[in-house]
């Protein structure tokens, strides 16, 4: 049967290439886009399959508005796919105060915002999936990234707490983190002005392996929009959805390091209760 879908970010990289895919095995869908005109050859070749609105996601008042249209407009959307976001490279410190602020309100409070909008209309219809588009990025950090990762491990917080909010309303989250992927998503990228101070620190041979040539990335984004498309369809979505070689060792190795330091710590840590003396004492008094 065939399902409707809201996907923001849709001019390029994954959501255009959901949209592609969804609309070629008769989804319904409904793209939100910064750049007017970009989707119009699939307009063109869909008709009113598709529904195209130009939206700014760091734009609250937009974003609500454009959600209660869209369900207004269409009655039911099975899929919420928030994915509008770019990406800051640089050391934090050459990051400016007005970069910082637009890449939170559009990757982390534009995320937040669009999903809370879309919360009502799902529970009045009894069910709904969203799927946070997030990243490798969102639980492992490359030096020079650090805002960009404040705001993927900024929105996972939220969904995973949200997540368990919503269970009884039968609204299912997933969160996918793509690895690195030929994308125009680096072209996208803001470079704040460089520091002198960093030249041959990992924040700036980073960046010189990005946009050098350096950095070979391995992932497809049609295979990986494929296996997004896979998981939406499952009759239980992964919660996570890791999409990647060099993601996998990555956050796999994150992982491991992370444990061992709260093992390494473990002495410490539960050294910190009070002792079942001491609680048995206070409830005593109580």
């Amino acid at each position: 049967m065939d399902k409707t879908w809201l996907i923001t970010g849709a001019s390029s990289g994954f959501g255009r290439g959901l949209t592609e895919k969804l609309l070629a095995r008769g989804d319904r869908v409904i793209a939100t886009v910064r750049r007017t005109g970009s989707l119009d050859d699939l307009i063109a070749q869909y008709g009113e399959q598709l529904r195209v609105a130009d939206l700014d996601v760091s734009d609250t008042d937009a974003v609500q508005a454009t959600v209660d249209r869209a369900f207004a407009d269409v009655g039911r959307i099975d899929f919420i796919v928030s994915n509008a976001a770019f990406g800051i490279l640089g050391a934090a410190e050459e990051t400016g105060i007005d970069q910082m602020r637009q890449i939170i309100d559009t990757n982390l409070l534009g995320s937040i915002v669009l999903i809370k909008a879309a919360l009502p209309h799902l529970r009045a219809q009894g069910s709904g999936r969203i799927i946070q588009v997030s990243s490798e990025g969102g639980q492992i950090a490359y030096p020079g990234f650090s805002l960009y990762h404040a705001t993927k491990w900024g929105i996972e917080g939220f969904v995973e707490s949200l997540a368990k909010e919503v269970a009884p309303f039968d609204i299912e989250f997933m969160i996918v983190e793509p690895g690195p992927a030929r994308t125009p998503f680096i072209g996208s990228i803001v470079q704040p002005d460089p520091i002198a101070a960093y030249d041959g620190t990992p924040a700036h041979d980073l960046k010189e392996a990005a946009f050098g040539g350096g950095w070979v990335i391995k992932g497809d984004p049609a295979r990986m929009v494929d296996a997004m498309i896979a998981a939406s369809d499952a009759p239980q979505m992964p919660f996570r959805l890791l999409l990647g070689s060099d993601a996998y060792a990555g956050v796999r190795a994150a992982l491991t390091e992370r444990l061992a330091v709260l093992e390494a710590g473990k002495d410490v840590t539960l050294a910190a209760d009070f002792t079942e003396e001491e609680l048995a004492a206070m409830q005593a008094t109580v």
